[in-house]
């Protein structure tokens, strides 16, 4: 899916974000900026100069997106500060004497006012780089591929186990107390469960995320999801036997109702809404996957959430499966 920045503010905050792309952002750019009080700072003159725009749509363009660029380190720089910084920076700043206060943007904020920029041929080139990084970032930590991204977070390993034990509850009451076809039947009443949770079919998510037929959904859920689809399974494995104990075998039809009764309990709601916000958001962050159903739970990706993925605290699985192998087996018996 093509990105467009300057219409997207999720996209550029999930940029500006990403505490593991951004220094290899600002490293490529090489942009000449003032080192003050702690960091990088550029005045609006020298931004105007940098994307080649005159300065009053620089200042246009702060007017109309002030929130968004505060946000993101832009500050007006007053008092003692001020004092100090006309002091270093005589030579290389044209500021009025008397001027009670000075906008400065530090590298986010400059990167973020680029995302927004349409007159500028450079703030277009710096989108494409930007664009660049980020998907190089993401990939190389992934080894390649974001399919599995989800099994980065170290979550993910405890939530899968316990989908797993509760996936079993699920399936011994569908075999023992649902009528229906042996094997579709399992199937249907999955499908029912994924459409109450993120409103999709598995087969609509396989063919978003590009997964094959032997593709294993549930591997590339994140431990939020999971964590939701566990709660349905269980509770649902729960109610089908409770009332098959009171009427005897259930349809797969009665257990539609089931299903839907529990999505509409005030204890799933919570658990429901921040499924529903993880997999839209991160998917769009770390896939590029557009979930439409979904699309009102989309927000920025927070920047301890990259941390978790592909920053510091991410973790490889593969070596934490093998190196727990044991103590995995002995949870799940």
């Amino acid at each position: 899916m093509a990105k467009d920045l300057t219409t997207s503010a999720i996209e550029r905050q999930n940029i500006l974000n990403n505490t593991v792309a951004m220094p290899r952002i600002q490293e490529d750019l090489g942009v000449k900026a003032l080192e003050f009080e702690g960091r990088y700072v550029l005045t609006k003159q020298m931004v105007a100069d940098y994307y080649g725009v005159d300065i009053r749509t620089i200042s246009r363009y702060i007017e109309n997106n002030q929130e968004e660029l505060e946000h993101n380190g832009y500050f007006l720089c007053r008092g003692n500060s001020l004092k100090e910084f006309k002091l270093r920076f005589v030579q290389d700043i044209d500021v009025p004497k008397n001027t009670p206060q000075i906008g400065l943007f530090d590298f986010r904020s400059f990167l973020n006012i680029g995302m927004l920029l349409t007159e500028s041929e450079k703030a277009k080139f710096v989108r494409t780089r930007i664009l660049d990084i980020v998907i190089a970032t993401i990939n190389e930590k992934c080894g390649g591929g974001t399919k599995y991204i989800n099994r980065r977070d170290r979550e993910y390993l405890p939530a899968a186990i316990q989908e797993d034990n509760y996936r079993k509850n699920l399936t011994d009451a569908i075999k023992n107390y649902v009528n229906g076809h042996p094997t579709y039947k399992y199937a249907q009443i999955t499908d029912m469960i994924y459409k109450v949770v993120f409103r999709e079919k598995a087969k609509e998510y396989k063919k978003l995320l590009s997964l094959s037929e032997k593709d294993n959904l549930r591997r590339t859920l994140y431990a939020e999801v999971l964590r939701a689809i566990s709660s349905f399974e269980n509770g649902t494995a729960f109610e089908i036997k409770k009332k098959a104990e009171e009427k005897g075998v259930l349809t797969v039809d009665e257990v539609e109702e089931v299903i839907q009764e529990l999505s509409k309990h005030p204890m799933m709601e919570p658990i429901i809404y921040d499924a529903r916000q993880k997999m839209a958001s991160r998917d769009l962050a770390f896939r590029d996957v557009y979930h439409g159903n979904i699309a009102e739970y989309l927000k920025a990706v927070s920047p301890e959430e990259y941390e978790k993925f592909i920053g510091n605290l991410s973790v490889d699985f593969d070596k934490l499966l093998d190196e727990n192998k044991a103590v995995l087996d002995r949870l799940k018996q």
